[in-house]
């Protein structure tokens, strides 16, 4: 079987090729970054020749090849003293090459003061020795000249890269990961896109997708006024695609009486268990519904039935009945002590994360993979430039798939 190599972990280069000399020849390029500090609650990024890219919890690294290409890292230094250290001794092999480079603060990016202050200090990072916790914090060095900006809430800087800056060392290497083509590594999300729409989680959607090659389907499961369990990502977004009016939720019979679009039918359980009956080799993947004793007893069949749940108390339950779970993001990241012994213990043998996450998540990720434990990413075609091709040449082989609205198999 053919093994394909994928590059993702450590490493993240965006090779950017769009228009900077285009409306006469410039001879610099815009990298436009944003700090926001802990208290701000909003995603720190930067965006470059459009191109817009978030970054984790700590400090992230910029090293600029040339005006369109970069490599970033981000480190959790609020998390780990040994990534500190690590972006301590990249910063000097950057001074020493004189590289042109960038670093921008999200979140919190210090516990207490920074272990390597009076280090940094000496190596002309004045403001970085004495950031203190939740603050935003941007600098930038072109010509080996360091220049910093730091806020208490955020802090935003154009950066111009000279068109003629050219650099072509690499300073955090790529990692490739082997994985084997399968189908089981898409999830249909929401059924998958039919016609060009996204999130119906429609009979047709199913019908659709199915033809394609998915296998596995994810619905959004919710509640009717009247207590039935529907498919529709959220009540809101229902009433936009059918132009109810009424209130929120519907009654069972509302919900039932009206198409999506006008075209598309809805699903409640019997819609489901005919459709799951009618293609026996299809898996069902559960969202938004964390009461998973009551869900099995009513789905067409148990086995064919994987529930993302959210908390201890509904992974328990369906531990001791046999349900198979997907650990979703926030309990998988909130596991106290040994993570891997407790899905082991528990049986949980699939987990569902964002893929923005997974960059500063490397060591997780691998320990799950070890251990068999099939890791699937969302927040897929959400991000400019973060689609489908993009997780499947970047990510997958970290991770073992990815909700997908419309990939195409081969």
């Amino acid at each position: 079987m053919l093994l394909l190599k994928k590059f993702t972990g450590f490493l993240l280069c965006i090779a950017l090729c769009s228009g900077f000399a285009q409306d006469g020849e410039k001879d610099k390029g815009d990298l436009v970054i944003n700090s926001h500090g802990f208290n701000v609650k909003k995603r720190s990024g930067f965006v470059l020749n459009g191109i817009n890219e978030s970054v984790e919890r700590g400090l992230t690294l910029i090293h600029f090849n040339n005006a369109n290409t970069i490599e970033f890292k981000s480190f959790d230094t609020y998390g780990s003293p040994d990534a500190l250290n690590e972006l301590t001794d990249i910063l000097k092999n950057m001074l020493a090459d004189k590289a042109s480079f960038a670093i921008l603060a999200h979140d919190s990016a210090v516990k207490g003061a920074l272990a390597n202050a009076k280090e940094l200090a000496q190596m002309g990072f004045v403001q970085l020795s004495t950031l203190k916790s939740r603050q935003a914090y941007i600098m930038y060095s072109l010509n080996a000249a360091i220049e910093e900006t730091v806020d208490d809430n955020t802090v935003s800087q154009t950066i111009q890269i000279p068109k003629s800056l050219s650099d072509k060392r690499v300073y955090f290497p790529k990692i490739t990961y082997e994985f084997e083509p399968r189908n089981d590594r898409y999830i249909a999300h929401a059924g998958g896109e039919v016609n060009g729409i996204k999130s119906t989680n429609s009979k047709e959607a199913l019908d659709e997708n199915y033809k394609k090659g998915f296998r596995l389907f994810e619905l959004d499961i919710i509640k009717t006024s009247d207590g039935k369990l529907v498919a529709a990502h959220d009540w809101r977004m229902w009433s936009r695609f059918t132009d109810f009016s009424g209130s929120l939720p519907p009654s069972h019979e509302e919900f039932m009486k009206r198409k999506i679009y006008g075209d598309y039918t809805t699903l409640d359980m019997k819609g489901i268990n005919t459709w799951f009956a009618e293609h026996p080799d299809a898996i069902l993947i559960t969202d938004k519904l964390n009461d998973p004793v009551s869900f099995a007893a009513a789905f067409v069949d148990k086995s064919r039935l994987i529930m993302e749940l959210f908390s201890m108390m509904s992974m328990d339950e369906a531990s001791r009945k046999g349900i198979n779970i997907m650990i979703s993001q926030e309990p998988l990241l909130s596991l106290k002590g040994d993570k891997i012994n407790y899905l082991k213990v528990n049986n949980i043998k699939h987990a569902a994360v964002s893929r923005r996450i997974i960059k500063g998540q490397t060591k997780l990720m691998l320990q799950l993979k070890e251990y068999g434990i099939k890791v699937y990413v969302y927040n897929v075609n959400f991000d400019p430039g973060k689609d489908e091709l993009y997780v499947q040449e970047n990510e997958i082989g970290l991770v073992y798939g990815m909700y997908a609205d419309k990939w195409v198999f081969d």
